[in-house]
């Protein structure tokens, strides 16, 4: 079992036993996190739904955030995750929302972030947000690292 596995299969007995849902909005993961929770048997109970915004586009259709909202917010950090979350929450309705925007790499992003970077936030009776430098250039180590990150942070958030 990898440690995605088990940080999804963590958040997954939480969830059930608390009776929750959760929705993910996610980027530089590219769906990792999504499908590490959907791996987990019994998913439709505690999962609602996932979207991969990598692009302007798909946020637009998909989270349906306002450009008021955006002003002075931008991709790759806390503030810009924590507004994909509550977007993810409130268009799905679920307990609790998980995202995560950043630069998987192998380069940095047009806002000069490295290769490594990752901004993730949970929504729901709790919030909290945090930066990930991995300092590696590798595009899968990088996304895999962050999905992990992600569901770790989710599970000290259901901890709480």
């Amino acid at each position: 079992m990898t440690e995605l596995s088990k940080s999804a299969a963590k958040v997954a007995a939480l969830l059930v036993q608390r009776g929750e849902t959760v929705s993910v909005a996610e980027s530089s993961t590219g769906g990792l996190i999504s499908a590490a929770l959907l791996g987990v048997p019994g998913a439709s109970a505690y999962f609602v739904g996932g979207t991969v915004v990598y692009t302007k586009s798909a946020r637009d259709a998909f989270l349906k955030i306002s450009l008021n909202q955006l002003r002075s917010v931008r991709s790759a950090t806390e503030t810009y995750a924590l507004l994909l979350a509550q977007s993810s929450r409130e268009r799905l309705t679920t307990t609790w929302a998980l995202s995560e925007s950043g630069a998987a790499g192998p380069t940095g992003n047009s806002y000069g972030d490295n290769p490594g970077h990752t901004c993730i936030a949970v929504s729901g009776p709790s919030t909290c947000t945090k930066t990930f430098e991995s300092g590696l250039q590798c595009r899968e180590s990088n996304m895999l690292l962050f999905a992990e990150q992600a569901l770790k942070l989710f599970e000290l958030a259901l901890t709480k």
